[in-house]
């Protein structure tokens, strides 16, 4: 026997906010399944049977995590400090970063508790304010004045994170009036009232007064479209998003939770500028560059060092005008080697200058991200496809670049997704032909009519029973199937391999050869490349994609290269002296009088009985 414990009640219990973006916690059994775990999402709520996620597949699997899975599971407390690959929020980047495992096994119980860290979350800040400075009504006045929607067109747009700051604190999907809500709480409560979490809301308080001084001392006095932004923007670990100036808040479809974001989660963890594009899969709508703003979104963590301790307590960054900067990045792409005028123009026999304006006919210029996502080029007709997998864009010259080892490819199994149910393809219809009944079939009509009534008769008998003749109960009709159901996905993410020098390649293809220089830019996420324009698509090469595939192996654990280690339980036993058992298995059933059941069988079944009796003796 044993206790049920609500998992939503041990995460109440974790300082989640604590920990930071890319901080968590986790707890797994005895097989070494995750008990809880952020990754840890079911796609279908309403499973027949709980959800079994192994730690390694809740997880990137390597070596280490395999030590660690394995002492957890043994029992046995520990701590190491790993350089491990992290999947984003989004599942379509993979970053290689640093975290500290900690484990330990909960006393008198099977399951372990683990924490993992980055390094810049092992200290957080702890705002200290004063109790005059946290009377709203006094000297903050002018900062939560900030946050009010009137307040919106002069200083930017605000999100809020929707946390439990309060307990009396109503939730709501529209950020908006949750705002409103807080503000209003705020009106009538101190933060610092027992009922709020004072950890919380001094953080937002302290960051809200920030955020406002670097709108006021900074945005307000710059020229946005002088630098080719269509916004500028800050996020913080205390849960306050601003985006400068409002109207750039209408295309902001960032998670207002900046812990949800993956902009926010991958700066953290990477150093220099992160450029993201927004996301459209390869068969997804193309975007209309002469009615569309493009942007593009650029963001970067802040170091802050205290007391020899280094913290990231926010991001910052810009939205660029995908259009001003393409202008931008073609300027900036040309290298000219002599002080001549113009360029020589590329062709097959002569050598070129490598100019991304000039030469667009010839020359095609990319900009590329680590997760291979196009992110700018010096072709137009390329700028509807800003966002999508280089492998659909350009398949030759990203296979060209993966096989030349510029990339890595990571594949994993998603064991927690949906598909659509599979046509059932042995049912169909067949053409039927015409019956024409015969004596013997009217006879069996008759009975099989009698046969009927008593099944309904047999179904108001049982419905009297158990008081549910007049009843509505929701019911699926039987043999229905739902719509959707659990499958296994292969997930693909590309990321950058350890080259950091510029290259020139050929590409080799017989007639179809072509010439690419590929090099990182320091400081970002980006790949510039500059290609010939392929001259013809007879080269036949591995199309690579980042899409899900469905795997359709009938055992999917099948695939796994050795058995997992798994602890059964020390003691087995099946029964306990002490427990009553004569209870067990009691229901309810309705048993008619057998003598009535036959007599209305035999009422039921005479007439077409004597109706075939009387025939036969005509």
């Amino acid at each position: 026997m044993g206790v049920d414990v609500a998992i939503n009640e041990i995460k109440k219990k974790t300082p989640t906010y604590r920990l930071g973006a890319n901080g968590y916690t986790f707890a797994t059994d005895p097989n070494g399944y995750v008990l809880l775990h952020p990754n840890l999402r079911p796609k279908i709520i309403n499973f027949r049977e709980p959800v079994t996620l192994d730690f390694l597949d809740a997880e990137l699997e390597d070596s280490n995590k395999e030590t660690i899975r394995r002492q957890m599971i043994d029992g046995k407390p520990g701590q190491i400090k790993i350089k491990t690959l992290i999947k984003s929020v989004d599942e379509r980047y993979i970053d290689e970063s640093i975290r500290t495992y900690t484990w330990t096994p909960v006393e008198g119980t099977d399951y372990s508790l683990g924490l993992v860290l980055p390094t810049y979350s092992e200290n957080h800040i702890k705002a200290n304010l004063s109790d005059q400075i946290l009377q709203v009504q006094l000297p903050y006045t002018k900062d939560f004045e900030s946050l009010l929607p009137n307040s919106f067109e002069s200083e930017g747009h605000v999100f809020i994170a929707p946390r439990e700051y309060c307990n009396d604190l109503e939730l709501s999907n529209n950020n908006t009036e949750f705002l409103l809500n807080f503000i209003a709480l705020m009106e009538k409560v101190t933060p610092d009232s027992k009922q709020c979490d004072n950890l919380l809301l001094h953080n937002l308080i302290l960051d809200t007064g920030i955020i406002r001084q670097l709108v006021e001392k900074v945005w307000k006095n710059k020229d946005l479209n002088t630098y080719g932004f269509l916004a500028v923007f800050a996020a913080t670990d205390g849960g306050i998003t601003r985006v400068f100036p409002n109207k750039a808040a209408e295309t902001w479809e960032e998670d207002p939770e900046p812990f949800n974001a993956s902009y926010y989660r991958r700066s953290l963890d990477n150093k220099g500028y992160i450029f993201t594009a927004p996301y459209r899969s390869g068969g997804g709508e193309l975007l209309n560059p002469e009615n569309d703003t493009i942007g593009v979104l650029v963001s970067t963590a802040l170091d802050i060092t205290i007391g020899g301790k280094t913290i990231k307590p926010a991001v910052v960054g810009v939205k660029l005008d995908l259009e001003a900067w393409t202008d931008k990045f073609k300027i900036l792409a040309s290298n000219h080697t002599d002080n001549r005028q113009g360029s020589n123009m590329c062709g097959p026999n002569r050598v070129c200058e490598m100019d991304c304006e000039a030469n667009s006919e010839d020359l095609l210029c990319y900009l590329v991200d680590d997760g291979g996502f196009l992110i700018m080029s010096n072709q137009k007709e390329h700028w509807n496809e800003v966002g999508k997998f280089f492998g659909v864009v350009d398949p030759n010259l990203m296979y060209a670049l993966y096989n030349n080892s510029f990339y890595k490819r990571k594949q994993s199994f998603d064991y927690q997704s949906v598909c659509e149910q599979m046509q059932n393809s042995e049912a169909g219809a067949a053409p039927r032909g015409v019956f024409v009944p015969t004596i013997a079939d009217f006879v069996n009509l008759a009975w099989w009519t009698s046969a009927a009534a008593w099944s309904l008769f047999q179904q108001l008998l049982y419905g009297l029973a158990y008081h549910s003749w007049f009843a509505t109960d929701e019911v699926d009709a039987e043999g229905a199937e739902p719509k959707e159901r659990s499958c296994v996905m292969i997930q693909t993410q590309y990321y950058f391999s350890n080259l950091s020098s510029s290259y020139n390649i050929l590409q080799d293809c017989g007639n179809c050869s072509r010439l690419f220089h590929a090099k990182r830019i320091n400081n970002t996420n980006l790949l510039f490349v500059v290609a010939e324009k392929l001259p013809c698509t007879s080269c036949e090469i591995e199309m690579l994609s980042q899409d899900e595939e469905e795997f359709m192996e009938e055992n999917p654990c099948e695939e796994l290269a050795m058995a997992r280690y798994r602890k059964g339980p020390s003691t087995c036993f099946d029964n306990n002296n002490t427990e009553i058992t004569s209870d067990c298995g009691r229901g309810h059933s309705f048993r008619p009088p057998l003598y009535a059941l036959l007599f209305i069988q035999l009422l039921l079944l005479y007439p077409p009985v004597s109706a075939h009796i009387h025939s036969q003796l005509h």
